[in-house]
């Protein structure tokens, strides 16, 4: 069965940490099959053909990257060695000083491809929910924000944040980021269920209800719902 690109990238990004240049080159020309835009890859890529003696394809890759991600140090470092090899002494230093203009003014976020914006996401919501099991919820928040800013739209995430908000006691910023989430998701359970336990705990039990209705429409087996929703029998 043929891989999906990202396990192409794995298995030449291994190979390349390696050394292993021959399969590093064979994995990562299968990414760009896929992947024409990525510039990390393209970088390495640049970097396996100049190792293999193919200046030509080496300086056409980091250009790539550079097009791509204009604050890329590395790739115009790599590009300017090109350049200096071939003796065209003027374009290297061109390159090297636009990169790194482009890094002072721009976002280098700005540019990762959606899969590495995930991976680096859910890097750092799970740095958060370690903070968040241990109480630590201001840093929690932190790397709750930090992963959305990779993928606002990664609702897990934003749920949680919302949960930490709540737990802090601030309820406007709880409501904001669990309300988010149902209008991105308006079948996401677990954001129905908080959102639910967050108006509970403002005392605020018919809204309550209301979320937590909503969810058992969606669910009627659920347990934890028909719990919270006896939480309310002694309520009306």
């Amino acid at each position: 069965m043929e891989k999906e690109w990202h396990e192409y990238f794995d298995l030449g990004k291994k190979a390349f940490e390696e050394g292993k240049y021959e399969l590093a080159l064979e994995n990562f020309e299968k990414v760009m099959e896929k992947k024409e835009n990525f510039a990390d890859v393209l970088n390495m890529l640049g970097v396996v053909y100049y190792v293999l003696g193919r200046m030509d394809e080496a300086m056409v890759s980091f250009k790539k990257a550079v097009d791509i991600n204009p604050s890329y140090i590395e790739a115009a470092l790599n590009l300017s060695v090109v350049y200096n090899e071939k003796g065209e002494f003027d374009r290297a230093r061109e390159v090297y000083n636009l990169a790194r203009k482009a890094r002072r003014a721009g976002d280098p976020r700005s540019y990762l491809d959606p899969y590495v914006k995930g991976r680096l996401a859910n890097m750092h919501a799970e740095l958060g929910d370690i903070y968040k099991s241990l109480g630590m919820y201001d840093d929690a928040c932190n790397e709750y924000r930090k992963a959305l800013s990779l993928r606002p739209e990664f609702v897990d995430i934003r749920t949680n944040l919302g949960v930490v908000y709540r737990d802090m006691g601030d309820y406007t910023s709880a409501l904001k980021e669990l309300e988010e989430v149902v209008k991105l998701n308006p079948h996401y359970l677990q954001a129905r269920i908080q959102l639910g336990l967050t108006y509970y705990t403002m005392d605020d039990y018919d809204k309550a209800r209301t979320h937590w209705l909503e969810a058992q429409k969606q669910n009627p087996e659920d347990r934890v719902i028909r719990m919270y929703l006896g939480l309310l029998k002694d309520k009306d």
